[in-house]
């Protein structure tokens, strides 16, 4: 393990949380990349920190995104059901795979949901009337002045994204928003607000199905962990606010851009 300033890690910690909420990714999408190919930190060790980070700043974000009305409860409370046992899945396969393999399956993956990201930016799952029944796991979002209904639709899509996004979550300490937003964006008719928002109410649990797996292999660095969780709190209750300003259409952008980009660094590292 390199020595590594705590103020270094502080600031790396604020600026994945910062982003991560923004795009309900739960910030280890970019916290893992950073501590492996940039401080040198062991991939193992960063998946440990990251789960563990997720978790705070999860928790954080997700009180104002309850705040702000974005958080669909039904919705997260039945796919969390999947997502945590994929989350079991993900972090008993992790020890099984070499470090190759780990960074190969982490550029793929960022690589797919990144493509989705981009072929759906333009395009809106929002309905203007109100008279509209939203269904059982629907809801309203209110934008600006406007109050708008969405329809929850492929319901299996969505379990099974979730169970994806669990054993994601384990395996690579993504908390399983990469694969959950976008798909509930894409295929499920959920507004990307509310889906990054509800990604983000459901990643701390996830990410706690799976982090102690890590804590008994002995992969927690906890000076490391400690220091980035303590940047990742401020960050992410700053990114949860920033995200009501940008419009969605830059979110899905901004977040198909990096997904890409992290995905084709990682790939490279995993040759």
């Amino acid at each position: 393990m390199p020595e590594l300033s705590a103020a270094l890690l502080f600031a790396t910690g604020a600026a994945t949380g910062l982003v991560g909420a923004m795009l309900g990714l739960g910030g280890g999408v970019f916290l893992v990349p950073l501590l492996t190919l940039a401080l040198g930190v062991p991939i193992r060790a960063a998946i440990a920190a990251s789960l563990i980070s997720v978790i705070a700043t999860a928790s954080a974000s997700a009180t104002v995104n309850l705040n702000r009305g974005l958080v669909n409860m039904r919705l997260g409370l039945v796919l969390e059901v999947a997502t945590s046992v994929g989350g079991l899945m993900g972090g008993l396969a992790a020890s099984r795979l070499t470090q190759r393999q780990l960074f190969l399956t982490f550029g793929i993956t960022l690589a797919v949901m990144g493509v989705l990201m981009a072929a759906r930016s333009g395009k809106r799952n929002v309905i203007a009337d109100l008279d509209v029944d939203p269904g059982v796991l629907g809801g309203r979002i209110r934008e600006g002045e406007k109050t708008y209904v969405y329809r929850v639709k492929r319901l299996p899509v969505a379990m099974s994204s979730s169970l994806a996004a669990g054993a994601v979550s384990g395996l690579l300490g993504l908390g399983g928003g990469i694969i959950k937003v976008p798909v509930l964006n894409t295929f499920c008719g959920i507004p990307i607000r509310v889906a990054a928002a509800t990604s983000t109410f459901m990643i701390g649990v996830t990410a706690a199905a799976s982090a102690f797996l890590y804590w008994s292999r002995g992969d927690v660095a906890l000076g490391l962990t400690a220091a980035v969780c303590l940047g990742a709190l401020p960050g992410s209750l700053l990114g949860a606010h920033l995200s009501e300003r940008v419009n969605a259409r830059y979110l899905k952008l901004l977040m198909a851009v990096v997904l890409l980009v992290v995905a084709v660094r990682m790939a490279l590292e995993g040759r």
